[in-house]
C-alpha cells in the first residue's frame, strides 16, 4: 500500500511541475498540493520526518498561494 501512495505522490508532483511549466494556474497550484499532501501523509507512516517536513513546509506554501492567486 505504500509503495503505490509513494508512485501516486511521485507522478502527482511530477503532474504539477509540469502544469508549472505550461503555466496552467491556478492548476498547479491545485496539483501539488494535493501532491505535496501524499508525500506529507506517506513521510508520516513511513516516519520520514525529514521529507515530512519539507513537504508541510511546501503544503503550507503552496495553501498561501492558493488564498494569494485567488481574488
Amino acid at each position: 500500500m505504500l509503495i503505490f501512495l509513494e508512485w501516486v505522490a511521485t507522478v502527482t508532483t511530477l503532474a504539477g511541475a509540469f502544469l508549472t511549466s505550461l503555466r496552467y494556474d491556478p492548476w498547479n497550484i491545485y496539483v501539488l498540493n494535493v501532491g505535496s499532501f501524499l508525500w506529507l501523509l506517506w513521510a508520516i507512516l513511513e516516519r520520514k520526518l525529514s521529507i515530512a517536513l519539507v513537504n508541510g513546509g511546501m503544503l503550507a506554501i503552496y495553501i498561501f498561494g492558493i488564498f494569494y492567486i485567488t481574488p
